[in-house]
């Protein structure tokens, strides 16, 4: 599993909103960018593939922005990594299985298979409260 720039951007702008989206007012994508320091045009990009996948909503406007159309506390790190993009799917050599020629012999197999399926667990398993209460915790 490899995680792109996009998919790591989209979990930070969302710990973003969480923050600074208090009682569920839009929060301008320019005021993101600068909490986040990450460019507004990709900001956007971003948040076009949240809101596809109804994760986020927007007002237009003077007092626009992005607002979370779901409660942040049922939105896990999984959904907003795959709403972004992201490939979380099998093994790479599951997914060359049918033109692998060990793929019925290979003992490590089962290692890639099982690592991706607790890595999805994972993600899955976190949400944006409990990483943020994670972050105000001792360590």
């Amino acid at each position: 599993m490899r995680i792109t720039t996009r998919g790591r951007y989209a979990l930070r702008a969302t710990l973003a909103l969480s923050l600074l989206g208090k009682e569920g007012k839009p929060v301008p994508v320019s005021d993101l960018s600068e909490y986040e320091d990450i460019s507004p045009v990709f900001l956007e990009q971003i948040f076009f593939r949240l809101r596809k996948a109804g994760i986020v909503d927007s007002v237009r406007g003077a007092n626009g922005g992005f607002y979370f159309a779901r409660p942040p506390e049922s939105l896990t790190a999984r959904t907003i990594l795959l709403a972004a993009g992201e490939d979380l799917g099998d093994a790479p050599c599951d997914k060359h299985a049918l033109s692998c020629d060990r793929a019925d012999c290979c003992p490590s197999h089962r290692v890639w298979v099982d690592l991706n399926t607790l890595m999805n667990n994972y993600l899955e398993s976190l949400t944006l409260t409990s990483i943020l209460d994670r972050r105000t915790a001792a360590p």
